[in-house]
């Protein structure tokens, strides 16, 4: 994910093939992982970006990931 223009400004948007230009960061295709970097406040101090962000983009992008295969039972 870099920092990319949003509908509203400043957006983070998802960078799947790593190739955006500007600083970036990962984060586990997990929504519960993107609820804690939200209570965190993580995706302003991990993109170096001042002010607020839309997550919108994101979370889109996250909602529309299929769903990973089930672990096999042992």
């Amino acid at each position: 994910m870099v920092v990319g223009a949003g509908e509203h400004g400043p957006a983070v948007v998802p960078d799947p093939t790593r190739t955006a230009p500007g600083r970036g960061a990962h984060l586990h295709p997990d929504p519960a992982c993107f609820d804690l970097a939200v209570r965190r406040k993580a995706f302003p101090r991990a993109l170096r970006a001042q002010g607020g962000l839309d997550l919108g983009p994101l979370e889109t992008y996250l909602h529309d990931l299929p769903e990973p295969p089930a672990a096999p039972a042992q």
